[in-house]
């Protein structure tokens, strides 16, 4: 169990998928350039590939937890997470109504 004090730590934002790229010599990964409001997009690096195709994610909005360290995927950054659940089919957490980029969930 985590106190509400270590949830508070985990920054949740909504993001927007500007651009989606596939990751050379990877069947599962695709390298997403995300608004969350800031001046430059930033890169996400994520295994979701096999679960949906560049059209579905292309400009919506996803959460993402954003104050992760940045780390290293196949020698490509990645600047934060997408929300995700789910095994044999795979589910993205998203809002219900559009909300600026950055939003961050409470």
């Amino acid at each position: 169990m985590i106190n509400i004090e270590d949830l508070a730590k985990v920054e949740i934002k909504i993001g927007k998928i500007l651009e989606v790229e596939e990751v050379e010599d990877s069947e599962k990964l695709y390298k997403l350039f995300v608004d969350f409001g800031e001046e430059n997009p930033r890169q996400v690096v994520s295994g979701i590939k096999k679960y949906f195709e560049k059209d579905f994610l292309l400009n919506k909005q996803f959460a993402f937890v954003t104050n992760l360290e940045p780390r290293k995927i196949m020698r490509l950054e990645s600047q934060a997470m997408i929300l995700a659940t789910g095994e044999d089919t795979l589910a993205l957490l998203t809002p219900t109504t559009e909300m600026p980029a950055g939003s961050q969930m409470r």
